[in-house]
């Protein structure tokens, strides 16, 4: 939110301006880093969302996966410090119904696991995108992310 703020006392002019919480009086005003958070699709039907600014990408599995998949029953991840590439089985995911491997939608070093899904697999039914993320992965190659499907073609290769 940009704001400006106007204030005088006895002829004295003072402009504020604040965007995001930097603030600043006239030509101090220095702009907050700007972030630019990418979401990516596989046909595998993995997920990955991706921070420019921390270099890490966020996998998880979408939602059209765990509704295919049924009742998650036990995850497998990665180990932290994995290097991995782009298409490496980096997991599982076993359902009621079905199992299903886990790709590397990105190259890169795995940072962090959801440990939270050890004892909670069912959580990738409840929240397959968000709280339920698998893994996060500092990119090796970021221009990885443009040979991914965006929300648009994802959503016609799940139709098709």
């Amino acid at each position: 939110m940009l704001r400006a703020i106007r204030c005088s006392a006895a002829g004295f002019h003072r402009r504020t301006l604040s965007y995001h919480g930097a603030t600043s009086n006239y030509g101090k005003f220095r702009p907050p880093m700007r972030t630019l958070v990418t979401k990516r699709y596989t046909t595998d039907h993995e997920l990955v969302v991706f921070d420019d600014a921390t270099n890490i990408g966020v996998v998880s599995i979408t939602d059209y996966a765990q509704s295919s998949l049924g009742d998650v029953v036990f995850v497998e991840l990665p180990s932290p410090g994995t290097e991995v590439s782009q298409g490496d089985q980096i997991g599982a995911v076993e359902s009621v119904k079905a199992a299903s491997d886990i790709y590397a939608p990105v190259s890169g070093k795995i940072e962090e696991v959801n440990e939270t899904l050890d004892g909670q697999p069912g959580l990738i039914n409840k929240s397959p995108e968000d709280a339920a993320w698998l893994c996060k992965i500092k990119l090796s190659d970021p221009q990885e992310m443009d040979k991914l499907l965006g929300e648009e073609a994802y959503k016609q290769h799940c139709e098709s």
